[in-house]
């Protein structure tokens, strides 16, 4: 009821302010007023009518630090840095001690990747906030950008040991520690907080979120029980523990995890994305879609879920249906190169070749350690009959994939086709040394007897010689 009262005191404030914006009528609100009308308008992403209100607040209130900060949060939105940092000089004179100052100015700075700087003011709100653990993440964050990972780890491990269950800390320790090749050695300093305090939740549930990283599935949904066993209603708990289910594909368990996640603090986009993604994987495409569509309605620009849409559909042969939504993710993380693959896939399927092509592009350009998109990237020219293109798209594979037998089986193929058999057999021998037992791969290009007759032939002469 609370939450539904203060959504209906924000519409009327909103309702005000825009018929001031209409009618050019006086308005004077309470301070907390404008805060509120800003902070919509923030959430909402209308930077420039938040704009317009923090001008009013500050007509209003010339002296308020608060609509000073918030004006420079606006203005940082519309990547106005210089006059943010302008706005928060002018803060800082009139009180000097105030962390959220420093906090911005920071934010600020390192958006414009001056890294130096914002430790530097991160370090000024160090002595002035009373919740350091934020600022300890900030300046984690910076030194992270810096590649200063001994630091980074430090500054998280000072927020974590003030707030043991800051998310944000949590995870970018754990990919610090990962990076280097330390996150093992992390689990005797999550035992030392155990030790220390057996009952602490937050302690197990970042052990479970190490095993876990580590692929030490079992031993994770072990950490995340005893911490769900001292708060039965830890969220993050249940959520965590659905994600490690789905891993270990114990996916009644997963959906169990998720919707006791959804009974303790309501629908979110991302637990509707992870119970779209179990339909999915359990081949239950319309629950999966339904659940997605869920995600898609409570954050619009949730690029997974509208992918996760996209491959439902494709899985029931719902090409142009798929293309919609698959585009949608793209428009919101076009830097995805899975997107682009399944993008290729589905306008492939439906007979748009240049489209599906172009889309197989874009993916290696994104994503070049993947095998999959050269290989039918490469098919797609091989199926059209432009085997030279195809064997170029192997070739241009080799740049990312010297020794991987799957590329030198296919354009043995390849080159066997387009009648170049003596470079066909280079790559042929190269390929068995690489991986001999998937040399039955080249017999599905090849479905004629006499062909697979003499391929036979050459891998069991090189069997016989090499084993």
């Amino acid at each position: 009821m609370g939450n539904y009262r203060k959504k209906i005191e924000n519409n009327v404030l909103i309702n005000r302010f825009e018929n001031y914006l209409k009618n050019h009528a006086p308005l004077f609100l309470e301070m907390e007023a404008f805060e509120e009308i800003i902070s919509v308008y923030q959430e909402n992403f209308k930077f420039k009518k938040a704009l317009i209100a923090c001008e009013l607040a500050e007509e209003q209130y010339p002296f308020s630090i608060e609509i000073l900060i918030m004006k420079s949060q606006v203005l940082s939105n519309l990547e106005m840095y210089d006059e943010a940092l302008e706005l928060l000089e002018r803060a800082q004179s009139l009180q000097p001690n105030e962390a959220d100052i420093y906090l911005m100015k920071g934010s600020i700075c390192a958006l414009q990747y001056r890294h130096e700087e914002a430790i530097e003011a991160y370090n000024m709100a160090l002595k002035f906030a009373e919740d350091k653990d934020e600022v300890y993440y900030s300046l984690g964050m910076s030194y992270q950008s810096l590649d200063d990972y001994p630091r980074a780890i430090e500054c998280y491990k000072e927020a974590i040991e003030l707030n043991i269950l800051h998310e944000g800390a949590l995870y970018e320790l754990a990919f610090c520690l990962d990076f280097i090749g330390e996150l093992e050695k992390s689990i005797s300093y999550y035992k030392k907080f155990i030790d220390s305090d057996p009952y602490s939740q937050g302690a197990w549930y970042n052990l479970g979120i190490v095993y876990n990283k580590l692929e030490k599935y079992e031993l994770a949904i072990d950490a995340y029980e005893y911490a769900i066993a001292i708060e039965e209603n830890f969220a993050s708990a249940h959520f965590n523990m659905g994600n490690t289910f789905m891993s270990l594909e114990q996916y009644t368990k997963s959906l169990d995890a998720y919707r006791k996640t959804i009974d303790i603090e309501g629908p979110s986009p991302e637990v509707y994305c992870s119970l779209g993604k179990v339909y999915e994987n359990m081949d239950q495409y319309e629950l999966g879609l339904k659940y997605y569509q869920k995600c898609t309605k409570l954050d619009n620009m949730y690029a997974e879920a509208w992918f996760g849409a996209g491959t439902c559909l494709s899985s029931q042969d719902k090409w142009f249906e798929a293309i919609h939504f698959i585009k949608k993710a793209i428009k919101f993380d076009d830097l995805n190169g899975e997107y682009w693959l399944e993008l290729g896939r589905v306008e492939y399927a439906v007979g748009n070749v240049v489209s599906g092509l172009s889309s197989y592009e874009r993916a290696a350009e994104l994503d070049p350690e993947e095998i999959d998109i050269w290989l039918e990237w490469s098919y797609i020219y091989y199926e059209q009959g432009q085997i030279d293109a195809a064997i170029d798209v192997i070739f241009m594979a080799f740049e990312e994939h010297t020794e991987d037998a799957d590329l030198h089986y296919r354009l043995t193929a390849y080159l066997i086709d387009a009648g170049k058999f003596k470079e066909a057999f280079n790559y042929l021998e190269n390929a068995l040394i690489l991986d001999f037992e998937k040399h039955e791969v080249l017999f599905e290009f090849f479905p004629k007897l006499e062909t697979q007759k003499a391929l036979y032939k050459i891998i069991d002469q090189y069997r016989k010689d090499n084993y």
